[in-house]
Parts: structure tokens; C-alpha cells; sequence
């Protein structure tokens, strides 16, 4: 591998930031006064001594291709300051011709063998070999709880449809959170989300019976498709499976080896404020094929998996089955050389046709991934929206989390009433632009 296949621009560096507040502190690092001993191998490894408030200075060390981080400082945070400024360091000036990986620091070189020796560990060395019998009857005895908790959910949806919406705002959250509980009791923890989610719309504001009926028809839906899930065809009850909380591990998908563009990335927090969720969308550019890749972290500590906007990485992506073909989980991979150009893009019809098509698949699908383009963003008196470059169709723009509307006035900074290519998840309710290319430049702009 050579520098120029893994540097990478300060943008895609400041893109790993768990936080404002990291990403301002790497920013002043990324200079070359506290720094000494820097290095870099051929095998996208980086390092440097950053001096810091102690006597000692930081080892940090960074390998590209992960990316992956190591640094002594006691910070919690992933990644840390110092491999923020290291890598805006390596990315503005590069750390001179690599050298072979042997003639790394000791300290860096132990750390880099050992995550290599543990990536090449057989997977059935973590543990002896599963008893078939004793998981079919875990299987079956959590299979009957769902399906008792399905029941007991399918008369608490009717009760509420023969009392009538007009009076769930009145009615208050707190018998929709009895029965989410009772649905993660009965160990369907996406069953308990939908009745969450449901019983918050009535505080939504303006159009709420319109949204619960919609929503609440869907969680029958799903329902009556577990309670009959025999009968259907197997994609589809793989699809109910994972709707219910019942995802198939990706060893059970299909296996695609590509070099995967990185579309976007950003991060969602659960109400309770418990959990955060990273969502990675990437495009490989052999096969076309979208992926979502999903990553956790708990209260205070951000998802381990960054990759920045712009990336390209080589690596196997294993789909999950009843995912509508999209979630994935990425084996080993490796940096490889970015195309220099926005990804090619479809007109707004193309996309509402490919959301149409994916929801024949999984009818609770909220979005689909879709590259624009050339599109052009216009105000209107209902929002923003996104017009095909002719002006013969469009798609109203939605914020992402219907949140902040920064996005938008980026996206409308960047065309200059010109065409653009925008990366984003087209939905019932509009499309969420996440990136956007400007036809002059091949940088990616995260939209946010």
C-alpha cells in the first residue's frame, strides 16, 4: 500500500470525532509542535510521541485500514485527541516515505501484531461446538413466548381501535410502556419498540390519528405475520423474524467481496438516552449493491466502528438474511484507493420505484438508500425540495431525525441553484439528504 492509497483529506480525519468538543481538541493537535517520532509503515500503520501535560509523552498509533486507534492517554473517548491530531498531522504534510513494518516503534508494532493475531483467529477457538438439540428447544421455548406476547399485543390493539383514537392524547404514555414491557418480557425487543414508538405519536403534534392509525396497522401487520409465518415464503418470514426482534446472523446471508464506497455515516440515540447507534452506508463499486452496517455504544462512550465519508474499503460484506438485503457486517478489510468522483446518481422517479420495489420485500421498510442526481434542492412553500435537473419531478426533503435544518442550507450553499449529486434515504415521508457531491469537486460533503 502505498501514502497516496490511505492519506486522507481533513474533513474525513475530523469525521471520526466522537464529539465537537474532541474534534475542536484533535484540531489543535494536528500540528507539528507537540509531535515527535513520527512514522508510517507500508502496511497503514502511523505513529507518533505527542507531548501532553505529564512527563511522559503519548504513544499514539493509528492503523489506516481499520481504521483501528491506540494512544496511553487515560482518555475514554474512540478515538482520542491525540489520534485525531496525529492523523490530521499524517493527513496535511504524510510522514515521508513508509518504511517496512518491522522498523516500527516496539510499542507500535506489538500493538498492530496483536490486533493481526487476533483478527486470524479461528472463530471456533472462542468456544466448543454449539449443541444443536439444546438451541432448536431455546428456539422454540423463546418462539412461544413471542408468540403469546403477539396475541396478548393484537387485543391490546384492538381495545384501542374499539375505544377510538380520540382520546389516546388524554390517555397519557404510560400503558403503552406497560406493554412494550410486557413485549421485551416475552423477548420480542422489536415488537416493544413499535409499541414504544406508537405510543408517543399522540404528542407529535398536528396529523397524529392520521400517523397512529398508519403505524399501528403496520404493527398488525406484523403481528398476524409471525402468527402465520409458516406459511410464508421464506424471505419474507426472515424478514418478520427480524422485524420482531429474531435477526438471522450474517454467517446465515450471502457473502460479497467488493471495494465498498463509505456514503455516509451518523450517529441516533435511543430515547431512554441507553444506547447509540451508528448507521454506516456504503456502495460497493463492483456489484452497485448498497449496504448498512450498524454499530452500538453505551451511555458516554460513542461506537467503536468510524469510518469516514469518502472512504473506500476492500473487504468481504456478510448480509443478514430479513433485512431487505441491506444489513451487513464487514469482515477484514483494507484502505483502498478512492474513485475521485461523485458515485453515479438516478432521478427521482428511479428512486421512488426502488423504494417501491424494496417494500414488496419488507412492507415496514422506512427508507431506502438512493444516489441522486443531478438533481437541483428548491424551496417551496411546504420545505425544500429536491428537483430532477429537467424539473419534471421532485421529492420533498426531510432533515435527518426531522431535526436540525442545517443539512439544507449546506446542500443549497454547495449548489448555487446549480445541479448536485446528493446521497441519501428516500421514504414515505420524503428523502433525508445525507451527502452531496458538487459536480466541480470529488470531495463528499456530510450533510448534517
Amino acid at each position: 500500500m502505498t501514502e497516496q492509497q490511505v492519506r486522507w483529506t481533513a474533513e474525513q480525519v475530523l469525521a471520526l470525532a466522537p464529539d465537537e468538543a474532541s474534534r475542536a481538541a484533535g484540531a489543535a493537535l494536528g500540528r507539528v509542535g507537540p509531535w515527535s517520532q513520527t512514522g508510517g509503515s507500508a502496511s497503514g500503520l502511523v505513529w507518533g510521541l505527542c507531548t501532553g501535560s505529564g512527563s511522559t509523552p503519548y504513544r499514539t498509533a493509528v492503523d489506516v485500514e481499520g481504521p483501528a486507534y491506540t494512544c496511553s492517554c487515560p482518555s475514554r473517548k474512540h478515538p482520542c485527541k491525540h489520534a485525531l491530531g496525529l492523523l490530521l498531522l499524517w493527513a496535511a504534510q504524510g510522514f515521508g516515505e513508509p518504511v517496512d513494518p518491522v522498523d516500527a516503534p516496539d510499542w507500535a508494532a506489538e500493538w498492530s501484531t496483536g490486533r493481526a493475531a487476533q483478527a486470524a483467529r479461528p472463530a471456533a477457538a472462542k468456544g466448543g461446538p454449539a449443541d444443536g438439540e439444546a438451541a432448536k428447544r431455546r428456539a422454540d421455548r423463546r418462539a412461544a413466548r413471542i408468540g403469546a406476547g403477539v396475541v396478548e399485543l393484537e387485543q391490546r390493539l384492538a381495545d384501542v381501535m374499539r375505544a377510538g383514537l380520540a382520546g389516546r392524547r388524554q390517555a397519557g404514555y404510560a400503558s403503552w410502556e406497560e406493554t412494550a414491557a410486557r413485549m421485551v418480557d416475552a423477548q420480542a425487543p422489536g415488537l416493544a419498540a413499535r409499541v414504544r414508538e406508537l405510543g408517543t405519536i399522540p404528542s407529535c403534534g398536528p396529523g397524529w390519528p392520521a400517523r397512529m392509525l398508519e403505524e399501528g396497522a403496520l404493527l398488525h401487520l406484523l403481528n398476524r405475520g409471525w402468527l402465520g409465518s409458516a406459511g410464508l415464503p421464506e424471505p419474507l418470514a426472515a424478514t418478520v423474524r427480524s422485524r420482531v426482534g429474531l435477526p438471522g446472523t450474517a454467517a446465515e446471508g450471502e457473502v460479497v467481496r467488493d471495494r465498498w464506497l463509505v456514503l455516509a455515516q451518523y450517529d441516533s440515540v435511543s430515547p431512554d438516552g441507553r444506547l447509540t447507534t451508528r448507521r454506516t452506508w456504503m456502495q460497493g463499486l463492483g456489484s452497485g449493491r448498497p449496504a448498512l452496517v450498524l454499530d452500538f455504544g453505551p451511555p458516554g462512550r460513542p461506537p467503536a466502528l468510524a469510518l469516514p465519508v469518502g472512504l473506500v474499503v476492500e473487504a468481504e460484506a456478510r448480509f443478514r438474511p430479513g433485512t431487505a438485503g441491506l444489513r451487513a457486517d464487514l469482515g477484514e478489510r483494507s484502505a483502498a484507493a478512492a474513485p475521485g468522483r461523485a458515485p453515479a446518481g438516478v432521478g427521482t422517479g428511479a428512486a421512488l420505484e426502488a423504494y417501491g420495489a424494496a417494500l414488496r420485500e419488507d412492507p415496514w421498510l422506512d427508507a431506502w438508500p438512493v444516489v441522486l442526481g443531478p438533481v437541483i434542492p428548491i424551496p417551496g412553500e411546504l420545505g425544500w425540495q429536491l428537483a430532477d435537473a429537467e424539473g419534471t419531478c421532485a421529492l420533498p426533503v426531510t432533515p435527518v431525525g426531522g431535526g436540525s435544518r442545517s443539512g439544507l442550507w449546506q446542500l443549497a450553499a454547495l449548489s448555487g441553484g446549480g445541479p448536485v449529486t446528493v446521497f441519501g434515504e428516500c421514504g414515505h415521508r420524503g428523502f433525508t439528504p445525507l451527502t452531496a457531491w458538487h459536480p466541480g469537486c470529488p470531495e463528499p460533503v456530510a450533510l448534517g
